[in-house]
């Protein structure tokens, strides 16, 4: 099935003249959901207002669930975990330890304001950084985030491999994306997985699929495949995140 995502025009997405970098940040501590949410709202006001930089936040969540706004209530089958009714786009998915969060907190309006468009670009982000390990991400027209063939368990199966999930408000996006490094996979099986319940599509990681890689790694690789689809970054310090 051709996906039509997969022709737009991506490059309007990358920084403008004069835009400045996206501040880019690592959290070392598991980060309280609470926590990032009431972050991210308060930096997103700060860019639409022009009092602060664009930001790219990394981290890690305690075990939680998440349900956006296209959430079902029959899709959490195992409350082993709290949930978290959020604004974000998508339905129910699994946040927890071995997973990279990406919360990216862009200026739409002075790069492209065109949702449809930028959940591409994050997909394009997501593809550049698993090439990186040699995994092969791609799209699905039918399915937002990024995913795998599966070949060795069935014909026609296929595992996501990262999540996508974002809200926009005054052109300010915020929430983003999660890669599975090495997550808990049973995790997931508490709920239906971004609504997704066919059994030929499942949950993987870079470690699943046998990549030995380390939270450090990914990184690395998330940073320069995020230059190069939407620009130049630096460091932030913590004094000057909020």
């Amino acid at each position: 099935m051709v996906n039509d995502r997969e022709s737009l025009d991506l490059t309007t997405f990358f920084a403008p003249p004069g835009g400045g970098a996206v501040a880019w940040r690592i959290s070392d501590e598991p980060v309280p959901y609470g926590d990032a949410v009431a972050f991210m709202e308060a930096r997103a006001g700060a860019i639409a207002a022009g009092e602060a930089s664009d930001l790219v936040w990394l981290l890690e969540h305690p075990p939680l669930y998440t349900s956006g706004t296209s959430g079902k209530a029959d899709d959490l089958l195992d409350p082993r975990f709290p949930l978290f009714a959020t604004g974000r786009g998508g339905q129910v998915t699994y946040h927890g330890p071995g997973q990279r969060i990406a919360y990216v907190m862009l200026d739409l309006k002075r790069r492209r304001p065109d949702v449809r468009a930028y959940v591409a670009s994050l997909e394009e982000w997501i593809i550049r950084t698993l090439a990186a390990f040699n995994v092969h991400g791609e799209r699905r027209e039918d399915r937002v985030g990024v995913w795998v063939k599966r070949p060795d368990k069935g014909e026609g199966h296929e595992d996501k491999i990262a999540a996508i999930g974002v809200r926009v408000k005054r052109w300010v996006s915020f929430h983003g994306i999660a890669i599975n490094v090495e997550p808990e996979l049973t995790h997931f099986s508490a709920i239906v997985p971004c609504g997704v319940s066919d059994p030929r599509f499942g949950v993987t990681s870079l470690v699943d699929l046998g990549h030995i890689v380390g939270m450090t790694d990914v990184d690395i690789a998330l940073r320069q495949a995020f230059e190069e689809v939407f620009g130049p970054t630096e460091a932030n310090l913590p004094e000057q995140a909020a």
